[in-house]
């Protein structure tokens, strides 16, 4: 089997490696992080220019691509690179949820999202849900012509930059159920919509959202009314093969780093990376690299598949770059030293990025345990 690239993907990665090389450095990235929007919106239109965002979609919504591998080869570059820019939450989760349910109108937006124009938000995790996509108690009741919507919804990425937000609210059954969710498309402007907004760890900001008497007209559902889970899960699914490949992304640049480190930094007159015990270390690290690589295709390659295959691997691969991830980001910091832990290096963004991926859409844990349960459904 060919794993290799086909022209158009090797195009795109050349061509977003060398921008982000020439744009991105740490130095660029901290001033980003010291903002108050948390991203920049030169970095993000240029991007968009160079079609970053239009190859997240397929060709029938207006992009060029949005297939496991397109979304597969554009964050790895962009976990190599560290970039904290919202591609993920606008362009995955909030514009993939618009192409896939939106009606003609609705779907207008999915060119003006492409174009760099438009900023959205996803806003569907709250304070009680954890990992649980069903778990949703944010209610939507129909007042004539208008949805009424309340709740508070937690750790909404680009809630403070987002134009819209993309809210998921229950329309009839208990929390836990899959049916009865719907999503419902809001200007961020919106009436008894309150924010609270704070800076992440890992770069990037999100907000706590309270949702106080919304009222948005019957027109805002996004699909049909109560049947928005398996998008949802679906979004989902594309949004754990984006983050995976983010992770192989950033453990490339650690390894990186770090062997560039060892044959640098000198004692007894040698290259601390000419001795053992840190070359078995350093080798160590390689052989988790093409482990985790390995499970990115797999995983990219079955998003398009059946339910329990795509899940399947998904979970297997969120499961083993968390993993091979924590193992890359703490050797990376051991065998630096110090160093590592300094702002104005690359490592310590890195790092941080690995770790805090593993928590996003379901840890290490959460995931053997969603694996082991498909494979004996």
């Amino acid at each position: 089997m060919n794993f290799d690239l086909t022209e158009e993907r090797q195009m795109l990665q050349d061509s977003l490696r060398r921008f982000l090389r020439d744009k991105y450095d740490t130095a660029a990235r901290n001033k980003i992080l010291e903002s108050d929007t948390g991203f920049s919106a030169d970095i993000w239109n240029g991007l968009a220019e160079l079609g970053v965002i239009g190859a997240l979609f397929t060709e029938d919504q207006g992009g060029f691509g949005g297939a496991g591998f397109d979304i597969a080869v554009v964050f790895e570059e962009l976990g190599r690179a560290g970039v904290v820019e919202p591609f993920l939450d606008t362009a995955i989760l909030g514009g993939g949820l618009i192409a896939d349910l939106g009606n003609e109108d609705q779907q207008a937006h999915v060119e003006e999202l492409i174009g760099g124009a438009l900023q959205v938000a996803f806003a569907h995790g709250e304070p009680t849900s954890r990992y649980d996509l069903n778990q949703v108690t944010s209610t939507a009741k129909v007042d004539g012509d208008n949805v009424v919507l309340n709740g508070r919804k937690a750790v909404v990425v680009n809630a403070e930059n987002a134009d819209m937000l993309i809210v998921s609210a229950r329309e009839s059954g208990e929390a836990g159920d899959e049916n009865g969710i719907s999503l419902f498309l809001v200007p961020a402007d919106t009436k008894g919509i309150t924010l609270q907004g704070y800076a992440l760890l890992a770069g990037g900001r999100a907000a706590e959202v309270t949702l106080d008497d919304v009222s948005v007209p019957a027109s805002a559902r996004l699909g049909e009314a109560g049947k928005a889970f398996k998008a949802i899960e679906a979004r989902v699914a594309a949004a754990n093969v984006a983050i995976c490949a983010e992770t192989l992304g950033a453990m490339e640049t650690a390894t990186r780093l770090t062997r560039e480190y060892l044959m640098t930094r000198k004692q007894f007159g040698k290259p601390i990376g000419t001795f053992q015990a840190l070359a078995h270390r350093m080798s160590d690290l390689l052989i988790e690299m093409e482990q985790a690589r390995s499970a990115v295709i797999v995983a990219a390659g079955n998003l398009e598949a059946e339910y329990k295959a795509r899940e399947t691997h998904i979970s297997a691969a969120k499961n083993l770059l968390g993993r091979a991830g924590r193992l890359v980001a703490e050797d990376s910091i051991q065998m630096h030293g110090g160093i590592a832990m300094t702002q104005e290096y690359e490592l310590a963004h890195i790092a941080k990025r690995i770790i805090m991926a593993d928590h996003r859409f379901g840890d290490t844990d959460h995931h053997l345990e969603r694996f082991i349960a498909l494979a004996a459904a």
